[in-house]
């Protein structure tokens, strides 16, 4: 054999088995877990002991909504900035509530691991430390909920799922648009089979961000808008894909299983940095750099043959959307621009919407809704999910999104980096259940044993005291 064909053979070979290496690297853990979280049920917590970390731009919401929560007790409050964590001080003491412990730093989180016995860290920081910290608090002993996404690459994402597992601790991933009244009102309907099989689901992200992210007094020290020059893809999944995902059942019996992302190119951000820096040099730095393309369009494949499209643009001057579409044999629904279910070629009346708003809105919703919509947190889901989480803590039930479903959620993101970079190549995506997804149960939104926690206070002058 000569020269030349023995290093093409070589060559080949490397290829070949680069090539069957290459899925594995979303798949990198094939054996089962070490323990299913999905169900799972934690010991009842009687007052859930929290901390907060990262006071800046959510921080503080979720400060004062578990603020009203009485099975809660914030017991210690961090961010880099020890001003944030003084503000963030106030919104306690002037409901009459003591002082939590103050941590700042950089490291301040971890000394504050270390120091505090946690029931619940809640972290509200840039991207970059959902992952890290959410690991930490549960070594620690401590049950994690991370605002979205629940991590920025595969690995790490992996690698929050096998803590959780190895630790026996939730991570919940805080989607708040899961507790949309819309969209409870359409995951109950499609348990309830009223649009009989999904086959189709759309979900977005598309929201004008462009003066916020070039605003030099927003984000700490710019870190959203070095994320749009970092990472060319979908970098804000979750709000469209959870609650469609949800409803298609995704990982409690069926399962996402490759995607294909397509993006625009950049048309704005670019020019918004020149345009700016001509005015201020401070926006120097950010000329010249290739930006994230105003438009990704992912399409996703699931195991039994359904189809989802999310889109991302945070760019164009756009009105907001999250789409929230769903298409089955029987029916159909969409939220934006305007909520509406149809059963054949025209919409139903919105006398007739309302009626299914009477008869489908789920338990959990007829409970706290109302509440919920007066405390706040876009229109009351935030405090919704908040309340829920505390309440599931405190009865030992199960959370109603587990770590695979906060994990497959955000795994589009690197996914969508992956498929953009091979000019929209088909990318598999991780089965972070290892198989359970065949036998898990879809976790249904009744009160199921809980609903005793109760709201303190008076907001706006309006006594919200739940009555249980």
């Amino acid at each position: 054999m000569n020269n030349n064909r023995r290093d093409f053979l070589k060559k080949a070979g490397l290829l070949s088995s680069a090539a069957i290496a290459l899925p594995s690297l979303n798949n990198q853990v094939f054996a089962a877990p070490n323990f299913n979280m999905a169900g799972f049920a934690a010991p009842k917590i009687d007052k859930v002991k929290v901390a907060i970390i990262g006071l800046g731009m959510r921080g503080p919401g979720a400060v004062d909504r578990i603020s009203y929560i009485e099975g809660a007790e914030i017991v210690a409050l961090c961010d880099k900035h020890a001003d944030r964590v003084t503000k963030a001080q106030t919104i306690l003491t002037k409901k009459g509530l003591k002082e939590a412990k103050a941590y700042s730093g950089e490291d301040g989180w971890k000394t504050m691991l270390k120091n505090e016995d946690l029931d619940l860290v809640y972290i509200c920081t840039p991207w970059e430390y959902h992952a890290p910290m959410a690991i930490e608090a549960m070594k620690s002993g401590a049950h994690a909920a991370t605002e979205v996404p629940i991590g920025l690459t595969i690995s790490e994402i992996w690698e929050v799922v096998k803590t959780s597992e190895a630790t026996k601790k939730h991570c919940m991933m805080l989607e708040n648009c899961c507790y949309d009244f819309f969209e409870m009102l359409t995951l109950n309907m499609a348990r309830q089979g009223m649009f009989g099989e999904l086959v189709h689901a759309e979900g977005a992200y598309i929201h004008d961000l462009l003066d916020l992210n070039f605003n030099k007094n927003g984000y700490d020290n710019m870190w959203r808008l070095r994320e749009n020059i970092k990472m060319n893809g979908n970098l804000y999944p979750t709000h469209g894909i959870g609650p469609i995902a949800q409803c298609l059942n995704i990982n409690t019996g069926d399962r996402m299983t490759h995607l294909v992302a397509m993006q625009s190119n950049d048309f704005q951000m670019a020019d918004k940095a020149r345009e700016l820096a001509a005015k201020d040099s401070f926006y120097q730095e950010f000329v010249g750099k290739k930006y994230r393309g105003n438009m990704d369009v992912t399409l996703i494949k699931t195991e039994k043959g359904k189809t989802m499209m999310i889109q991302h643009d945070v760019t164009s001057p756009r009105p907001y959307s999250r789409i929230h579409l769903l298409s089955g044999t029987k029916g159909f629904a969409q939220k934006y621009p305007q909520e509406g279910i149809a059963f054949g070629h025209s919409y139903i009346k919105p006398e007739e919407l309302k009626g299914l708003y009477d008869k489908y809105t789920p338990e959990l919703v007829k409970f706290i809704g109302e509440q919920a919509k007066q405390v706040g947190g876009h229109g009351g889901m935030d405090f919704m999910m908040d309340w829920r989480m505390i309440d599931c803590l405190r009865n030992g039930l199960p959370l109603d999104q587990s770590v695979y479903d906060g994990a497959s959620w955000s795994a589009v993101v690197p996914l969508s980096v992956q498929s953009v970079a091979k000019n929209s190549r088909t990318v598999e995506v991780p089965d972070f259940t290892r198989g359970n997804w065949k036998t898990n149960k879809p976790h249904d939104m009744t009160l199921n044993g809980g609903g005793n926690t109760k709201i303190r206070a008076k907001v706006n002058g309006k006594n919200i005291q739940l009555d249980v």
